[in-house]
């Protein structure tokens, strides 16, 4: 589970920009695949070893005539909610002004760690550009520049001293947590009640009823497991009501702290934009997961409508190439059970360990079949691969020239892993190496 910073403040005073900017400080992996989108107010980052999720909020004005004032300041307040660290930032140039003195008075009441972030300094020498700020009473401005990535390194170890002690955030129990997301009405508590055989959350037809992450847990043919219900997931610009705009926060650190995730989608409605947003986070999280297509009693069939299904959601979804399908009915209960024989097998595959002699002659093999390209008059080669962790299975290959091993190439050397190896359910990482011993 990762630590929460929320970036806040008054208007105009670039709170997006230091969010582009702490955000682009760790540099995804970006893959050649349609379907992963980035568009969010949240992000992931890391800074010294320590990762954090990174929320981006609305300009704080305290008009109370305003419906929009009111709903930013409700978001900015559920973001402070959810933050373990708050980031305020102020405007270098304009000094303190009523709204930064009142933004101040509400980070006190929240008893929240907060690191003051002078923005849009222009000469770090000059202390009275933000020397002003210590009347807000809230510490020891940094001096930074957003646009430019002034002094972000500052502001970064004072964030990260106030997080808590790594393994504090990390659970123990031999419990499969299952973390059930997505659109909101798609049946997410639907499940969680058919899975439990009571009414422990409520079921309702209105979207956004489930606000928290609610953690339940239960055993079944003596394996037991913790369930996650989340607030459903929707599109940013069809958010009208705010509580549920913050509720993505949450169902994020469910993923964060899953061991397999059920991605929930609606077979009425097929597969949407936002689901590709939600799968895409599961993905790029490297977490076990299963596509659950619900409502399917809903559904018209013939003999083919599965196929059809399958085709769709695997055009659509091409990055969860390596997810199962399953069909069911919360409301029917229609194979639900064999829902958690999967996130057991699943579980499995995401855990999986590889001999590394087997791992090897299934590499050399594909390179036989396929073998890499020359690159600059000197042929590229793979000599050595070893795998470096579970959850997800990770695997080191070292190549005489790294930097020129195409990332087609190592999704051939992926799929020649699943095929041998299965890892169904479960992301693979690969990482490339310089091998020095023998570079000839």
């Amino acid at each position: 589970m990762k630590p929460v910073v929320a970036i806040v403040g008054r208007p105009n005073v670039g709170k997006s920009t230091l969010f582009n900017r702490l955000a682009g400080a760790r540099k995804a992996i970006v893959e050649d695949i349609p379907g992963v989108t980035r568009d969010r107010l949240y992000d992931s980052s890391d800074w010294n070893g320590r990762d954090f999720i990174i929320i981006d909020t609305g300009g704080i004005r305290f008009n109370e005539g305003d419906i929009f004032a009111r709903e930013i300041k409700l978001q900015a307040e559920l973001a402070i909610e959810e933050a373990d660290v708050i980031i305020l930032v102020l405007d270098s140039r304009e000094g303190i002004t009523a709204e930064d003195e009142q933004v101040a008075n509400l980070l006190r009441k929240s008893n929240k760690p907060v690191v003051l972030a002078a923005n849009k300094v222009e000469e770090f020498k000059k202390q009275l550009d933000y020397y002003e700020f210590y009347k807000l009473g809230l510490g020891d401005p940094i001096p930074v520049s957003a646009m430019h990535g002034y002094n972000t390194n500052e502001l970064l170890d004072a964030v990260i001293s106030y997080f808590k002690p790594a393994r504090e955030y990390e659970e123990e129990g031999d419990a499969i947590k299952i973390a059930i997301v997505g659109r909101p009405n798609v049946g997410k508590s639907s499940l969680v009640n058919a899975l439990l055989g009571e009414e422990r959350v409520i079921v309702s037809d209105v979207p956004g009823t489930t606000r928290d992450a609610i953690d339940t847990p239960f055993q079944y043919k003596g394996q037991n497991y913790l369930l996650i219900d989340t607030a459903g997931m929707r599109r940013k610009s069809r958010i009208k009501e705010t509580t549920e705009r913050y509720s993505v926060i949450r169902a994020l650190k469910a993923i964060e702290r899953a061991d397999v995730v059920l991605i929930m989608l609606d077979a009425t409605e097929g597969v949407a934009e936002q689901d590709k947003k939600i799968a895409g986070y599961v993905h790029e999280q490297s977490r076990a997961n299963i596509i659950v297509v619900n409502k399917w009693d809903l559904v018209e069939k013939d003999g083919q409508t599965m196929n059809r299904f399958d085709k769709d959601i695997r055009e659509e979804l091409k990055f969860l190439s390596y997810s199962p399908i399953m069909y069911v009915s919360a409301l029917t209960k229609k194979r639900i059970f064999q829902v958690l024989e999967i996130v057991n097998f699943v579980a499995e595959q995401h855990h999986r360990r590889v001999n590394t002699a087997e791992l090897n002659q299934v590499i050399n093999e594909a390179m036989m079949l396929n073998p890499l390209p020359g690159g600059g008059g000197k042929r590229i080669k793979i000599l050595y691969s070893t795998q470096v962790r579970v959850a997800p299975p990770t695997f080191v290959f070292f190549s005489n020239k790294p930097e020129m091993v195409h990332f087609s190439y190592l999704r051939y050397l992926e799929n020649a892993l699943r095929k041998n190896f299965g890892f169904e359910g479960t992301p693979i990482r690969l990482l490339l190496r310089q091998n020095t011993e023998h570079d000839n």
